[in-house]
């Protein structure tokens, strides 16, 4: 790319995403200077070790002074803070997004702070590992991965064109979709899974009859993929359950009656039940192959010992 889309990038915090983020946009050249802000000096030193940024700020107020591009890369949970906290050093016609799961709560805690003229995109890369901290980050994590944008009524067409080719420059496609809708897409798709992984592996810790050390050694039957969301970040999951708790809630009830209907196929004998429901269920996975959001590769679908970034199990 000969010329930069923004002038100076300031990412607020430094995990999977926002080092992801550095990494690509230094590789594309997507921003003539790109500046990072964290509130752990431990982190941030270590983000300037590996040189993902210009220049490196604790105070993230300082960090976004001069910006045209800032990305909110933290737990949902603490974006009003940080809203609040560089409102008032944020530059006319500057665009705010942010890379969380949930979208309903980003509105609701970010924007009685912005200042007029500053223009507030909702986003979230639906991309990620179990990974996290500055050295997790990789330049393709976004690579064939969707972006979501949800921008409010009224958004500024130029601001809101200039963030898609952002992300489409990180190697993303962009979906709009409004933030209700985002959010119970997700509470399905993302954070139910994980709950249920959560679930799963405390169950399987919470045994008297099966050993540890056998849960372990047995894991690739199937709990291997499950301890793998089950390592995501517990603050950051905690912060989405909390901000998405009426969609999670409502897709946790739909699962619960269907959980319960499998135990009634499987109590009465009811093979046509069960098959039916395991055939609809492997054509799901057969049109996400399809669909190019994960491979057929035997082995789960990656060698032992690497990750897939593939379902946003660690996406802030």
């Amino acid at each position: 790319m000969s010329d930069p889309q923004f002038e100076r990038l300031t990412l607020i915090g430094i995990g999977l995403i926002g080092s992801s983020i550095a990494h690509v946009a230094r590789e594309r050249q997507l921003a003539k200077e790109i500046v990072i802000s964290t509130r752990s000096q431990e982190t941030l030193n270590r983000a300037e070790e590996l040189g993902l940024g210009d220049r490196y700020y604790l105070d993230a107020a300082e960090a976004v002074e001069g910006a045209d591009l800032v990305i909110l890369c933290v737990p949902v949970g603490a974006n009003g803070a940080i809203a609040q906290w560089i409102a008032p050093s944020l530059a006319p016609g500057a665009i705010l997004t942010d890379v969380g799961s949930t979208k309903t709560s980003v509105v609701n805690d970010i924007r009685p702070h912005v200042p007029d003229g500053v223009h507030l995109i909702p986003g979230h890369p639906i991309a990620g590992t179990e990974h996290s901290g500055p050295d997790a980050g990789f330049s393709t994590l976004f690579e064939n991965r969707w972006c979501i944008l949800t921008p409010e009524a009224g958004t500024d067409e130029t601001a809101l064109e200039k963030l898609k080719e952002f992300w489409k420059a990180c190697g993303s496609t962009v979906d709009i979709m409004d933030v209700q809708h985002h959010d119970l897409v997700l509470a399905i798709v993302s954070h139910l899974p994980q709950l249920i992984a959560y679930n799963i592996v405390g169950t399987a810790d919470d045994l008297e009859t099966v050993t540890k050390s056998e849960v372990i050694k047995y894991s690739a039957s199937g709990f291997r993929d499950f301890t793998r969301l089950a390592a995501s970040d517990p603050t950051m999951w905690r912060d989405i359950c909390l901000n998405n708790k009426d969609a999670i809630l409502e897709m946790l009830a739909r699962f619960s009656e269907d959980l319960s209907a499998l135990q009634r196929a499987i109590r009465w004998g009811d093979g046509d039940s069960l098959f039916q429901l395991f055939e609809r269920t492997r054509g799901i996975r057969k049109s996400i192959i399809e669909a190019g959001q994960d491979t057929d590769a035997p082995n789960f679908g990656r060698p032992i010992g690497t990750s897939s970034a593939d379902d946003g199990s660690q996406n802030s």
